[in-house]
């Protein structure tokens, strides 16, 4: 990740936020009022601004956090985390490599995939509000 997103953007995001974003950590299960909307929209990273995901293509999946069956094109990274030790994909905003969740095999169709995402990272703008400008992401 470039530069030190955490202190350059902290004043704009709560801390829960920052602490999923830059430090990969994790929200409750059902705590996000995500989970529950279901106007159309895009959902975007909360740090930089970047769509990640459409309403068409979110469902729920049961698990306590916003799910979805597909990112928008080229809006996410994945790495492999180790962190409970049996390997899970991570997934980052391709922009700004703030952490957004895990995706799993285990989802819907078409495509099988179950983006768990956690709602602290996202920010979610209604359909015919205008989307905000992208972030820069601040110089190393």
């Amino acid at each position: 990740m470039a530069g030190n997103k955490r202190s350059d953007w902290a004043a704009d995001l709560p801390a829960d936020s920052c602490h999923v974003l830059f430090e990969e950590g994790t929200e409750r299960a059902g705590s996000s009022p995500l989970n529950h909307e279901k106007r159309p929209g895009t959902f975007i990273c909360a740090a930089c601004h970047t769509p990640l995901f459409t309403q068409d293509t979110k469902f729920d999946s049961g698990t306590g956090w916003p799910s979805f069956w597909q990112s928008l094109p080229g809006a996410v990274e994945t790495k492999t985390d180790f962190k409970l030790i049996v390997p899970r994909t991570e997934y980052h905003c391709a922009h700004c490599g703030g952490h957004q969740g895990h995706v799993f095999g285990d989802g819907p169709a078409p495509t099988g995939q179950r983006y768990c995402n956690n709602g602290v990272a996202l920010r979610f703008v209604p359909e015919g509000e205008a989307l905000p400008a992208i972030r820069e992401v601040p110089e190393a």
